[in-house]
């Protein structure tokens, strides 16, 4: 990829209303996300947008891609050949993702370790004997930095290999008392990761965001406990939707913190004890190809689909939309409106802001 064509993808997907999944779908429809952003703003006037939408600027890039060099970090483009290798197989991989440290950690075979931030000593143990028996088995360790078991797995796994997903921005680390244990990672060769921009500080809401890229750059998740309300049972479900393992330790029924995990087990987790029965799981599909997400920068103008569409099939689509998601097969077959028509008509919606996407492909309007 050209330093001009990661500016503007960097530009694309920092602009308004533009998630990993809209870029992917901005950037085929169109060609090159060069001309994604020329065509935003119309975009957003067709789709309802009330108000202008913000579009990232040349100058406001730069500024992000230096402060990632002077933090040490850099820009991997979906494609390349640093981008973790599971991640591009799930839905709406993040265009871009900041990786500090070894390049090497994100191409290998990988498991998450999750659980709870007030975990047991018990538990505490068996994340590092968890992630020890992985790592000597070659297998990446995969955490959030998190206090109690995320750290422990880290720490664990220093030596063998381990990356560290973040909510915030790679230089907005979260716990700040664990900003030690993110410099032994990348002195160890293991690696920082963030989809997120340079100074944004995580907030609630961007840790299931977090989660979701756990699961996604894992070939499985182990979860060592974890409350009935926990954002590692959302890691588990991310992992079941991405087709994910999901691995459980069972706990006492009468520790709160094992409420979770042993839910986990009621609902068909694989029981495991030790990184053996990880590892025997796994083992069947660790080299298995994973077919990457479709986005291609063709550059041109030229492309052989709509660029515009009828106000009739404008309003029929927005008419069959509601607040409850709804597949795509079921709007087209609703409203009679062409593929290429209804794909156009959702990316102007998702500009304008009225558009909001549900797992399996579905999607709703904003009310």
């Amino acid at each position: 990829m050209t330093d001009a064509s990661r500016l503007a993808w960097l530009r694309l997907i920092r602009s308004d209303n533009v998630g990993p999944v809209t870029f992917r779908q901005l950037v085929n429809h169109f060609g090159s996300a060069a001309n994604a952003l020329d065509a935003l703003p119309e975009l957003a006037r067709r789709g309802g947008a009330r108000a202008r939408i913000r579009i990232a600027g040349l100058d406001e890039v730069e500024r992000e891609m230096a402060i990632a060099r002077a933090f040490g970090a850099r820009f991997v483009a979906l494609g390349e050949e640093d981008y973790p290798a599971r991640l591009v197989a799930v839905e709406g991989p993040p265009p871009l993702l900041a990786i500090k440290g070894g390049s090497g950690v994100c191409r290998r075979p990988a498991v998450a370790i999750v659980g709870a931030r007030n975990a047991s000593l018990a538990g505490r143990k068996m994340a590092a004997i968890l992630a020890r028996g992985l790592g000597e088995a070659a297998f990446v360790v995969v955490s959030g930095l998190a206090r109690g078991i995320d750290a422990s797995a880290h720490e664990a796994s220093l030596d063998t290999g381990t990356i560290a997903v973040f909510a915030g921005g790679l230089d907005r680390l979260y716990p700040p008392e664990n900003a030690g244990l993110a410099d032994r990672i990348v002195e160890a060769g293991g690696a920082l990761i963030s989809e997120m921009p340079f100074g944004w500080e995580p907030r609630a809401r961007d840790f299931p965001r977090r989660n979701r890229l756990i699961s996604g750059v894992s070939l499985g998740v182990a979860v060592v406990e974890a409350a009935l309300r926990s954002g590692s049972l959302h890691t588990a479900r991310f992992a079941a939707e991405q087709g994910r393992e999901v691995f459980a330790v069972p706990g006492s029924p009468l520790d709160p913190r094992a409420e979770g995990t042993n839910d986990l087990l009621r609902n068909g987790a694989t029981l495991v004890t030790c990184a053996a029965h990880v590892i025997e799981a796994l083992s069947p599909i660790v080299g298995r190809r994973f077919e990457p997400a479709t986005m291609a920068e063709t550059g041109d103008d030229e492309l052989d689909r709509p660029l515009d569409v009828p106000e009739s099939a404008r309003r029929r689509v927005v008419e069959a939309l509601g607040p409850t998601p709804v597949a795509i097969d079921e709007i087209l077959r609703a409203t009679g409106v062409r593929p290429g028509e209804l794909h156009l008509i959702l990316m102007e919606l998702a500009i304008a802001g009225r558009l909001e996407r549900h797992g399996g492909g579905r999607v709703g309007l904003v009310m």
